[in-house]
C-alpha cells in the first residue's frame, strides 16, 4: 500500500493515463495538461538542446560535465509535485548517473522553459515559484515568437534577473558562460498564417 494520500495517488494516476500527445504536470495539488508544442517552440527547444548539449554534456566546444535532458519528469516530491520543464541540466558531480526509471528526483541545477502563448502564464506564475522553492539554481525563459531570452539566478530563495537578450545577439549566460551562444541559431523561421 502506498504512503501517498488518495488524492495524490489519483492525480498521479491521471497524469500517467494522459494520451501520448499531452504533457502533464502536478503543481500545488492541481493537474495541468497541455498538448505537444507548436513548431517554433519545438524548433527553439531542439536547437537550444543541441547547442548546450554539445558543449556541456558531450564536451564538444565546451567543458562537458553536465547532463542536459529534454522534458524530464522532475519529482520535487515523488508523485506529488511533478514538473516537466522543456530542458533541464544537472552537473554530473551532483547526479553522477541518469535514473533508470522516468522519475528524476534530484533537483536540476538549471532549467529552461520555452514559452508558448498557451503556457507562458503558467511558466511564469505557477512554475517559477516552485522552481525557486525547491532550489533550482538557474532558470531561462525563451520566447521563440518574441525572440527573447530571460535569464534568472536563484539568490536567497528569490529569482534575480541576470540577463535579458533578444534577436541575434551572441551571449554568454550563466551557468553556461563558457559558451558563446548566438540566439539567431535557436529561432525557427516561421511561416505566415497557421
Amino acid at each position: 500500500m502506498s504512503a501517498l494520500p488518495k488524492i495524490a495517488q489519483d492525480l498521479y494516476a491521471e497524469l500517467c493515463d494522459l494520451p501520448p500527445h499531452v504533457t502533464g504536470e502536478i503543481i500545488g495539488g492541481q493537474l495541468y495538461a497541455q498538448p505537444r508544442p507548436a513548431g517554433p517552440h519545438a524548433m527553439s527547444d531542439s536547437n537550444l538542446l543541441i547547442e548546450i548539449g554539445m558543449a556541456f554534456q558531450r564536451g564538444k566546444g565546451g567543458p562537458g560535465g553536465w547532463w542536459i535532458i529534454n522534458e524530464p519528469e522532475i519529482h520535487f516530491v515523488r508523485d506529488v509535485e511533478v514538473c516537466v520543464p522543456d530542458i533541464a541540466g544537472w552537473r554530473k558531480e551532483r547526479m553522477p548517473k541518469i535514473p533508470r526509471g522516468h522519475r528524476f528526483m534530484i533537483v536540476p541545477d538549471w532549467m529552461c522553459e520555452v514559452l508558448s502563448p498557451s503556457t507562458a502564464k503558467k511558466d511564469r506564475v505557477v512554475k517559477m515559484p516552485v522552481y525557486a522553492q525547491y532550489g533550482v539554481g538557474f532558470l531561462w525563459l525563451v520566447d521563440p515568437l518574441e525572440r527573447t531570452l530571460e535569464a534568472f539566478a536563484l539568490r536567497e530563495g528569490r529569482w534575480t534577473v541576470i540577463g535579458l537578450y533578444q534577436d541575434d545577439e551572441t551571449v554568454r549566460v550563466a551557468p553556461f558562460e563558457e559558451l558563446a551562444l548566438n540566439l539567431g541559431d535557436i529561432w525557427a523561421e516561421v511561416e505566415e498564417g497557421d
